[in-house]
């Protein structure tokens, strides 16, 4: 059975469904993070194995392997080592220098990398914000957010979900990392931003990477939609698509995460209200209250 050696030691990260942990370590003096992902096993949901979904199991390490972001332009991956055993992959990749890079220049890069011409391989993911969608789904949909002051604002959203996804999949579709945060994106090399955590790396709406780096960003939407544009070759999409894929992504990232958060804390003593400036739900709700004109605006089309 595969185990961590005890001299690693354990990062924060690493919650992905089948990411059995991260760490990082040393090999011949060099620093590097070592990376364990679970081969799926009977009872696991079967979404685990099908390639185009967002939780497919092993795509990072099937990126990695076939060097797909080796030398892409606006982001790019660190080097790396992959092995597979019966149960399940290790990813060994060089450590990535934090160069705290502001979200002006990841937007750029962002809008770089959406220009690129990226292969189609089979294990990248298609519809990353419909698969996320459907998980809250079967989850209930956002019943926590029914007994707050966006409760009106929420119920239209959730019961227009398919036409707002309908007009994603109506944009042009370009390469997306599907989790652009700056923790993911720390490094720099030139104009470009040395990524990490490419699980989620597909195909998307123009403006989608925009918009889940806007809930992250200490900028706010208009300067990180100029520099997206700027790196964003002209013949790919115009400024209203790209506003349109950003608002869609951000907006129900935003009122999904704000579920989550709340419904952990929902079932304690005390009113739910009395819980927004919990730890663990004031970021959420301070990032919901930043889309409040994306809200606006989506609720006017």
């Amino acid at each position: 059975m595969w185990q961590p050696e005890p001299e690693w030691l354990a990062l924060p990260g690493g919650s992905g469904t089948s990411t059995v942990g991260v760490w990082r370590t040393a090999h011949g003096g060099r620093p590097v993070v070592v990376k364990r992902l679970a081969a799926p096993g009977p009872g696991d949901p079967a979404v685990l194995s099908q390639p185009d979904h967002v939780g497919y199991w092993r795509r990072e390490a099937d990126v990695l392997l076939t060097g797909l972001t080796a030398g892409t332009r606006g982001l790019r991956s660190p080097a790396a080592a992959v092995e597979e055993d019966a149960e399940g992959i290790t990813i060994t990749r060089d450590w990535v220098e934090d160069d705290a890079s502001s979200g002006l220049f990841l937007a750029v890069a962002l809008g770089r990398f959406a220009g690129v011409d990226l292969p189609r391989p089979r294990f990248l993911a298609a519809h990353l914000l419909r698969d996320r969608l459907e998980r809250v789904a079967r989850r209930g949909g956002w019943p926590t957010l029914a007994r707050t002051t966006v409760a009106d604002v929420a119920d239209v959203l959730w019961r227009g979900r398919n036409g707002f996804l309908e007009a994603l999949e109506g944009l042009p579709q370009v390469p997306q990392h599907g989790d652009p945060t700056a923790a993911n994106l720390p490094g720099r090399d030139g104009d470009d931003a040395i990524a990490i955590d490419w699980g989620t790396l597909g195909h998307g709406p123009v403006g989608g990477d925009l918009g889940y780096l806007s809930l992250s960003s200490r900028e706010e939407f208009e300067p990180l939609l100029d520099a997206y544009l700027l790196g964003l070759p002209a013949e790919v999409a115009d400024r209203d698509a790209v506003v349109t894929g950003a608002r869609v992504v951000a907006v129900f990232t935003a009122l999904s995460r704000a579920e989550w958060a709340l419904a952990r804390v929902a079932t304690g003593e005390g009113a739910l209200a009395s819980k927004y400036r919990h730890p663990a739900v004031a970021p959420h709700l301070r990032t919901l209250q930043r889309t409040f004109p994306m809200i606006e605006a989506l609720l006017e089309r």
